[in-house]
């Protein structure tokens, strides 16, 4: 090959990588490129794998939730104690609905964020700085792993991620049928218990009506004896008086 077909190839082979070099330089200057979903960061700690772990924002910058999906590959159920974000600000644990724990049950899974799921709410994400495209330290306590740190991205609650934003909590559940039992015999005996209470007042009134009838009673006859009393007396006064009379005749 001659010299000048050589430095032909070297030029054209120069301007091809000059070429790519200005093309990367103009993709990484590009916005687009920022609206990449990255991936969603996981955990594997023992028996406990934590996948798809976000801290998901409302729009108004209120509170903030954290979606994740907990797997329990052990033969033990796991209970989720407590979920920090640095720098130690708890978030409020509520149970999925119908539910009184965050248990994960052994071989199963629970799900945190969406409708009537389990959920764990930051109230003060403003005043911990939970910010969009920020990435935060999470820290889940297990009852049997322990804790289990990780890095969560925070997300705003818009397209994919709406049905996880933040939400009501879910309801209380309802009570059992023990404690509605106990309820009705607790609210039975008070009812027992007033409608002796009536009786016994009841039977009170006609005691006193009844004392009241005999002490009119009494009342009379005393009357009566009073009057008769007061008869014989001038009586005898009359026949004392007609006895003086006849002695002194």
């Amino acid at each position: 090959m001659s010299s000048s077909l050589r430095r032909g190839t070297l030029a054209a082979t120069t301007l091809a990588i000059s070429a790519l070099t200005l093309t990367a330089c103009g993709a990484g200057n590009n916005p687009q490129t920022h609206q990449i979903r990255p991936d969603n960061a996981s955990m594997t700690v023992g028996d406990i794998k934590i996948q798809n772990i976000n801290v998901v924002t409302t729009p108004d910058g209120g509170p903030a939730t954290v979606s994740a999906r907990i797997f329990n590959e052990g033969t033990k159920d796991e209970k989720l104690q407590a979920l920090v974000a640095a720098p130690g600000s708890r978030a409020k644990l509520s149970p999925a609905k119908d539910e009184r724990e965050l248990t994960i049950p052994a071989g199963g899974s629970l799900m945190l964020g969406g409708k009537d799921n389990a959920a764990a709410l930051f109230a003060d994400a403003d005043d911990i700085k939970i910010k969009n495209g920020s990435a935060r330290g999470l820290s889940f306590v297990f009852s049997e792993t322990g804790e289990v740190p990780v890095r969560a991205t925070v997300v705003p609650a818009t397209e994919h991620y709406e049905k996880f934003g933040p939400t009501e909590a879910p309801s209380t559940p309802a009570p059992d049928a023990a404690d509605e039992k106990g309820g009705k015999g607790e609210q039975g005996e008070r009812g027992e218990g007033e409608a002796q209470d009536g009786n016994g007042r009841g039977e009170q009134a006609e005691k006193d009506r009844d004392g009241e009838k005999a002490g009119d009673g009494q009342n009379a006859d005393r009357g009566e004896g009073g009057e008769d009393a007061a008869g014989q007396t001038p009586g005898e006064s009359g026949e004392q008086g007609e006895g003086e009379a006849g002695s002194g005749r």
